[in-house]
């Protein structure tokens, strides 16, 4: 629906390429080697849907725009008289091009097949003799439209999309969008009981035979009441054994991924397995559910799995270990080895022989396609290297990157975005820039002869022209270059330099078709001009997986032994760039800590020769550094840009800003201002442990809205982030309680109660019929905006705000996938709801605000 079509073509060839890679056993997803969920455990079948209507879509690969669009959804969404059926006309994908609804009934499998499900859309009808709750389990969709409400769907075909919903009496409508099968599945069940678990897609880590702490897991529990489940607890025992653990809030017709505490017995069973029993107590301690659970018995010196609790919203996430052969040694290596796309992160781990001299570590980002280490997956690296460091006790001068694939991508993008933190990294099979790689497709398609483009309903002409055009409107193209400054953090190549920071090793098949080794060839020559410490193999006749030896490379190894970081006393130069303080601000000891103009590239030069310090910079008003570590005790001056001033060179936190192009000795910027600890865009608030607010002082309609946007998000953040995600009635928000915590607001000043204690002082303020920003007014009913602020409350929390003046608005503000990698997003967007229809057109304010949070000394583009 909402993710591009360039997304999911790139998605598919490059897991289907992938095949060798992956185990194949039994009933799997056949491109992506998981097990998919055949079982139905929590109710009995009441419908399957055996017929229904398809909208074939055939698209090629485009180049990815910055503002997404849909014109099937968005007249589902706000046209109430819009009838679905067999032969009526409609827009068959966002280029326009009008099909027709056809009959289609599923074949043996109980699935509906159809190539055109792959960009197309699958419409279906219940009729129910009365109002009841049921669940909606169905896979191979990428969203679902049920009764005009959107929800999240199983784009993986894991078998893991279960959607508590109240059918109404008489007809209710099912709309299912495609993306990488040509098959789905639908089919209504009735619930066992009001509330219970589903063990589909659980989080667990194995047990040590060595170590007797408590562990923590995740498991799901489904909520098809109308009313909330609170004061809840999730009872797991093994023997005499027994842990309880409180169940945070699961608001009314939703599935939440909690954690639970895991006991561990001092004398552990013979065998490899634990047999957990799991309890689901209602607040008065009676048990409503119970479920078993079995955990794999390791040993901690063989490979096994971690679990955590994350920072980013209290989900219980993994990471796999391959420990190092040495037992009991601290301060050994960290090798840090993330996957590729469809790789479970035990799989990539298991790749892996043990070492001698250090544990490789394997995050998960999230999911096996998460983030291509972007975004929520850049920050799992993050989560992971921070928890396995402690853990393991490792040497942080001896930390070292490494991935296959898409994790090759997360190698270049990783290691040129916190270059400090590893002393060499290897790239294998990896693409430098995720968006470059993408349009590399594109290239490619327009290469192909001219009947290949027959079967897309288009000449070769006509694509070479669809991708060569450009904005036709002055306007469009100045807020496309604002919209995409938003993705300079990821735009790796930008930040090429940070590579100095360490030495390099590129492998890559020889004959590699899905990462192209021109890819690497060119790599190979972009640092063949300015790097002096890398290594590049290209594997003889190798393909893209050519066996375990493509990442277990032992000369990659050998060459990580060689290097490791250096010391801050004896590092003399330092380039480093960055596209924003809020992704990656330092090297060592020199800190951006705010931009002159937002999210473009910001860069220092750092030099220290005969005892004295000198800074070159680039886009940056205010840095910070820490003399301590820089080791020049007999200082008392350096340069910044050829200005002398003034130092203490036992000073751990100096501040130095640029004041009408003069830089001077600063006090420390005030919490309130932006930062490395908050810096936007609007992405940057899911995070930090997020709750989602949403309004119930509108009318019936808006409630309803309010209230099922914020869970399609949190049905999302799940689906994608393996989420855990906190719903929270507006008049039911207490800052006290949700304190340093992220908020997502969705609502506006007139319908949501914590708009005032949260946006009081927002330069942006939204009421029905209006909205303000500075002195602009956006009058009428069909206004929305996305936009980030900081809690005033709190010197680390953001406030999100999903937002709109009325109806119209309040469903256009339903367009563009923020939760999605790839895609871009300032401080703050204001649009209309030909958003939706029409891409960038319907954009009409967007930009960054200054640091200092306000909009005149901002930086915006405002389309007359």
């Amino acid at each position: 629906m909402k993710i591009t079509r360039l997304i999911l073509i790139f998605s598919f060839l490059l897991s289907v390429n992938c095949l060798s890679a992956q185990k194949r056993e039994g009933n799997i997803v056949e491109y992506f080697g998981k097990e998919k969920v055949e079982d139905i455990n929590e109710g009995e079948v009441i419908h399957l849907f055996e017929e229904g209507l398809i909208l074939s879509g055939k698209r090629l690969p485009a180049e990815a725009k910055s503002v997404l669009s849909d014109p099937l959804f968005a007249n589902l969404l706000q046209d109430k008289t819009l009838v679905i059926s067999e032969g009526e006309e409609a827009f068959a994908d966002v280029d326009t091009k009008v099909a027709k609804w056809e009959r289609i009934e599923i074949s043996e499998n109980s699935e509906f097949n159809d190539d055109g499900f792959r960009n197309g859309y699958l419409y279906l009808e219940y009729d129910s003799g009365s109002e009841k709750t049921v669940i909606f389990e169905a896979s191979g969709h990428t969203a679902a439209l049920i009764n005009g409400l959107p929800h999240e769907g199983d784009h993986y075909d894991f078998g893991w999309s279960l959607i508590p919903v109240k059918l109404n009496k008489g007809k209710n409508e099912f709309i299912l969008t495609g993306g990488r099968f040509s098959h789905m599945r639908a089919r209504l069940l009735e619930p066992n009981q009001p509330v219970q678990f589903t063990t589909r897609d659980l989080t667990l880590p194995d047990v040590q035979r060595e170590d007797k702490e408590d562990l923590i897991g995740g498991i799901r529990i489904m909520n098809s009441n109308d009313s909330w489940l609170k004061g809840a607890s999730i009872v797991t025992i093994v023997g005499s054994y027994q842990n309880e653990t409180n169940v945070p809030s699961v608001s009314p017709l939703n599935v939440r991924k909690v954690p639970f505490s895991i006991p561990v017995p001092e004398i552990l069973p013979v065998g490899d397995a634990l047999n957990l029993l799991v309890q689901l107590k209602d607040r008065r301690g009676k048990i409503i559910d119970s479920t078993n659970i079995e955990l794999a018995i390791k040993s901690k010196y063989a490979h096994h799995k971690k679990t955590f609790i994350s920072d980013i919203d209290g989900s219980v996430q993994y990471y796999s270990i391959a420990p190092s052969l040495t037992k009991e040694k601290e301060q050994q290596a960290l090798f840090l080895s993330v996957h590729g796309a469809s790789v479970e992160a035990v799989n990539q781990a298991n790749a892996y022989k043990q070492k001698d001299w250090g544990h490789l570590v394997a995050p998960t980002n999230r999911r096996p396609f998460g983030f291509a280490w972007e975004d929520w997956g850049r920050l799992d690296a993050l989560e992971v290297l921070e928890h396995a460091e402690n853990l393991l006790k490792t040497d942080q001068q001896h930390t070292y990157l490494t991935g296959h694939s898409m994790g090759g991508h997360g190698t270049w993008y990783l290691g040129a975005t916190y270059p400090d933190r590893f002393a060499a990294i290897a790239p294998a099979a990896g693409y430098p820039d995720l968006l470059e790689y993408r349009h590399s497709f594109v290239r490619r398609a327009a290469e192909r002869p001219e009947e290949y483009f027959e079967r897309f309903g288009m000449s070769k002409s006509e694509f070479l022209k669809s991708i060569s055009a450009g904005y036709e409107k002055e306007s469009d193209r100045l807020m496309d270059s604002m919209v995409r400054r938003a993705g300079n953090p990821s735009r790796t190549l930008k930040l090429e330099n940070n590579y100095l920071h360490f030495g390099i090793y590129v492998l890559h098949g020889e004959a590699d078709s899905v990462v192209p080794t021109f890819i690497a060839r060119e790599m190979r020559e972009r640092l063949g001009k300015f790097h002096n410490d890398f290594a590049y193999y290209e594997y003889p006749d190798g393909t893209h997986w050519y066996g375990d030896h493509s990442v277990d490379w032992p000369l990659i190894f050998d060459f990580f032994r060689a290097r490791k970081i250096k010391s801050p006393e004896e590092i003399d130069e330092i380039e480093f760039s960055t596209g924003s303080p809020g992704v990656s601000a330092t090297s060592h000891f020199v800190t951006i800590y705010q931009q002159e103009k937002p999210f473009e590239i910001s860069s220092f030069k750092f030099d220290k020769e005969d005892g004295k310090v000198s800074l070159e910079t680039e886009n940056v008003e205010v840095l910070k550094l820490n003399f301590k570590e820089i080791g020049v005790s007999s200082l008392d001056t350096m340069s910044i840009d050829n200005e002398i001033l003034p130092i203490k060179t036992s000073t751990e936190n100096a501040f130095f800003r640029k004041n009408g192009g003069v830089w001077e000795v600063a006090s420390t910027p005030s919490a309130a201002e932006k930062g490395p600890h908050r810096y936007g865009g609007f992405k940057d608030a899911f995070k930090n442990n997020m709750v989602f607010v949403f309004a119930t002082r509108g009318s019936k309609e808006e409630n309803e809205w309010y209230y099922n946007r914020a869970k399609f998000d949190a049905e999302k953040f799940y689906y994608r982030a393996n989420g855990n995600v906190e719903l929270v009635r507006d008049v039911d928000f207490r800052a006290d309680k949700y304190s340093d915590r992220n908020v997502i607001l969705y609502g506006n000043k007139s319908n949501n109660a914590a708009w005032n204690r949260l946006l009081k002082d927002s330069p942006i303020q939204v009421t029905k019929n209006k909205l303000q920003v500075g002195d602009k007014t956006f009058s009428g009913e069909q206004w929305g905006a996305y936009f980030i602020f900081p809690r005033r409350d709190s010197d680390i929390a953001s406030v999100g705000v999903i937002t709109a003046t009325g109806e119209r608005g309040m469903k256009g503000a339903y367009a563009n996938d923020y939760l999605e990698n790839g895609t871009f997003f300032p401080d703050v967007m204001i649009f209309d709801d030909t958003m939706m229809k029409n891409g960038i057109s319907g954009l009409k304010y967007s930009g960054f605000f200054d640091n200092s949070w306000n909009t005149q000394g901002g930086d915006f583009y405002w389309r007359e």
